[in-house]
């Protein structure tokens, strides 16, 4: 079992040594290539993911252009909770970024573990309460922030990973075109907003 994982689930809740010893009946270990899908948009999100190694972009299709929507990496968990939980079609897709290593749980083993261990509900909360305080900030920076708040918003938020993202998708996310992030660049670095 990946120790990452276990250590994931002990930092949320309490984790008795028979329920470590249960989680490989509910997790399964899944590879992604470089662009291979987690999610795919207009399909139904049927399962969530603990991120052992890689880097995943959320985005949605907007009048024909992608727009990143945010950036998950190791030790994070990912998912669409929204599809999941309502059993509808996901408007998001989840991408991988580059080769990935995934511990994945089906929603209906989710639900069992929920239900199984002690504590079970109280980390499904404590993971949707962390999606929601990170979207509500995104959404929030999105609306009232400059292009340039916005930048160092991302640069603060991605410090540790933002190299290996290519800069077509922090513009992005971000909200502009390439040539404005270069120019947004060049005014930060000479100290000018």
């Amino acid at each position: 079992m990946n120790q990452q994982l276990v250590a994931s689930i002990k930092y949320l809740i309490r984790l008795s040594e028979e329920e470590e010893q249960m989680l490989p009946d509910f997790v399964k270990r899944v590879t992604l290539k470089k662009n291979e899908y987690f999610l795919q948009e207009g399909k139904v999100a049927t399962r969530v993911a603990f991120i052992e190694q890689g880097l995943l972009r959320y985005l949605t299709n907007h009048n024909g252009e992608e727009v990143t929507l945010y950036f998950s990496c190791e030790n994070e968990w990912v998912g669409l909770h929204e599809s999941m939980l309502t059993r509808t079609p996901s408007t998001k897709s989840i991408i991988a970024v580059e080769p990935t290593v995934l511990w994945t749980i089906s929603a209906e083993d989710l639900q069992r573990l929920y239900d199984t261990f002690r504590e079970g509900d109280r980390m499904g909360r404590l993971i949707i309460e962390d999606v929601f305080i990170r979207s509500a900030k995104q959404i929030t920076s999105l609306y009232t922030g400059t292009p340039e708040q916005r930048y160092h918003e991302f640069f603060e938020m991605f410090q540790t990973i933002q190299h290996r993202i290519p800069q077509y998708m922090i513009a992005s996310y971000i909200g502009v075109k390439p040539q404005s992030l270069s120019r947004i660049r060049k005014r930060m670095a000479k100290g000018i907003n």
